[in-house]
C-alpha cells in the first residue's frame, strides 16, 4: 500500500491486518506519520518501507519484502487545499508520476489495483449528485491552481482506464470528505480536523466565505470499508465484473460548513468556540454530493455513520487517545 501512514491509509492498514492480510506500506512520511501506525507497529504481518512512490526501485523493494504482491492500494498523494495553490508543480508531479509508477508495477506483478481518486477529479461540475460517468469541468489553467490536484486525479483515472484496457484489474474509489481522529488539523489539513484543532487550541473556527458551501462528511470507518470491499471482492455483489468500475464513497447527509461548525460545537459542549468568516479558496465547490448507486449495487456499501455520531467518536478519541 502506498501512503499507508496517512490518515485514510493507516486506517486501511489496520482493517487489512485485522482481516489477517500481510501488508507492506510504502511512505516517505512527508504527510503521513509513523505514529498513525503505532498501534500495529509490532504486528508481524506489517512491513513499513520508507521510500518514494514514483521510484520503481522503492516499489520493487515492497514486492521483494513479501515475495509477491497480489493487491495494490494506491493512496499516496499530496493533498490539502493550501498545497494545491502553493505547490502546484509538486502536486502534479507526485500525484501523476506516483500513479504511473504504481500502475506499471501492478501490471508487471499481475496484481489487482485500487486507485484512491477524489471527487475533485470532476473539477467544477456542479451537477449534483456526482455520478461515476459525469463529465469533468476544469477552468482555464491561468485562473487558479486549485485543480493541480483535481486534474491530477482525473489524469490518474485516465491512466487507470488505459491500463484496464491492457488487462489490469483496476478499480477506482473516490472518498468524499473523510474525517476521523488522525486527520491533520493544521492549515494544510481538511475542515473537520481544522475545526477540532481550533477547539483544542480554544480559538475561533474560520469558515471560508459565507460557510454555505455543502459537503457530505463521511466517517473514516465507512470509507475504509468501501476501500476494503473494492479491493477484495472478486466480482460485484450483483455478479458483475468490477474491473474499471468507479465507486463514490460518501455519506448522503449533505451538510453546510456553517452547520458543521455548529455540530462540532454541540459535540465539544462547554469547550465550544466562536465561528468567524474568512476568505475562501479559488475554485471551491459550492456543493459536493455523491451518487452512490454503484457502491450500493456492486459493493453492497453505504455509509452508516451519521455526522453527529461520527463527530462524537472523533471527540472521544481526542480526549482518551487510541
Amino acid at each position: 500500500m502506498t501512503g499507508g501512514a496517512g490518515f485514510i491509509g493507516s486506517a486501511l492498514v489496520i482493517r487489512l491486518l485485522d482481516a489477517g492480510h500481510k501488508v507492506v506500506v510504502l511512505d516517505n512520511f512527508w504527510r503521513g506519520a509513523p505514529e498513525n501506525l503505532a498501534s500495529v507497529a509490532s504486528n508481524p504481518n506489517l512491513t513499513i518501507v520508507e521510500g518514494e512512490v514514483a521510484e520503481a526501485e522503492d516499489l520493487q523493494r515492497c514486492f521483494d519484502t513479501l515475495g509477491g504482491i497480489d493487491l495494490v492500494h494506491h493512496l499516496a498523494a499530496i493533498n490539502g487545499t493550501k498545497w494545491f495553490h502553493e505547490a502546484a508543480i509538486e502536486v502534479v508531479d507526485v500525484n501523476v508520476n506516483g500513479t504511473l509508477s504504481t500502475v506499471r508495477k501492478a501490471m508487471e506483478w499481475g496484481a489487482r489495483y485500487v486507485l484512491a481518486s477524489s471527487p475533485e477529479a470532476f473539477g467544477e461540475n456542479e451537477q449534483m449528485p456526482l455520478r461515476a460517468e459525469d463529465v469533468s469541468h476544469f477552468p482555464p489553467a491561468a485562473t487558479h491552481q486549485r485543480f493541480s490536484y483535481g486534474a491530477s486525479k482525473y489524469l490518474n483515472e485516465v491512466a487507470l482506464h488505459h491500463a484496464v484496457r491492457q488487462g489490469l484489474d483496476g478499480r477506482i474509489v473516490r472518498p468524499y470528505n473523510a474525517y476521523g481522529v488522525n486527520m491533520l488539523g493544521s492549515d494544510y489539513g481538511q475542515v473537520v480536523g481544522v475545526f477540532f484543532q481550533a477547539v483544542m487550541e480554544q480559538r475561533p473556527m474560520v469558515l471560508h466565505g459565507d460557510g454555505a458551501q455543502t459537503r457530505c462528511f463521511t466517517h473514516i470507518d465507512d470509507v475504509v470499508e468501501g476501500f476494503y470491499l473494492a479491493g477484495h471482492l472478486d466480482v460485484g455483489v450483483d455478479g458483475t465484473s468490477l474491473k474499471g468500475e468507479s465507486f463514490n464513497l460518501g455519506s448522503t447527509e449533505e451538510t453546510s460548513v456553517r452547520a458543521l461548525a455548529e455540530a462540532v460545537n454541540r459535540t465539544v459542549g462547554t469547550l465550544a468556540v466562536d465561528a468567524v468568516f474568512g476568505e475562501g479558496y479559488h475554485g471551491d465547490s459550492n456543493r459536493r454530493v455523491p451518487d452512490i448507486a454503484a457502491s450500493q449495487s456492486k459493493l453492497g456499501w453505504t455509509a452508516t455513520t451519521l455526522l453527529d455520531e461520527g463527530l462524537g467518536i472523533m471527540w472521544r478519541r481526542f480526549q482518551t487517545g487510541p
